[in-house]
């Protein structure tokens, strides 16, 4: 009699599969929408600032040089350093795009 309370009670101890699961899905949601999610959108304005890319525009590369666009390519843009001094640089190495009262101050 002993032995059938304690296999029942056993038996009767271990949660559905879908408690064990839930644990591990809440884990993934919180990293989607803390780590993931952001990561994306980020990804995604700069793929657009990236297209967006005019001559003209003045930029400062991930590398730290700013410059203005004098030149665009499918996979590069020319960048006029000073006045006659020119370089090549890779599109998706552009950092950011400056608005016109930046360039302004930066004169």
């Amino acid at each position: 009699m002993i032995t059938l309370l304690a296999a029942a009670g056993t038996a009767a101890a271990q949660p559905p599969i879908w408690l064990q699961i839930l644990p591990w899905v809440a884990i993934f949601a919180v990293f989607w929408f803390l780590m993931i999610r952001p990561q994306l959108r980020q990804q995604k304005a700069h793929q657009e600032k990236v297209a967006g890319l005019k001559k003209g525009d003045e930029v400062v590369t991930a590398g730290g040089l700013v410059g203005k666009i004098t030149k665009v390519e499918d996979q590069f843009v020319e960048l006029e350093l000073a006045k006659g001094m020119k370089v090549r640089a890779v599109k998706n190495t552009i950092g950011e795009v400056l608005s016109g009262k930046a360039a302004a101050a930066n004169d």
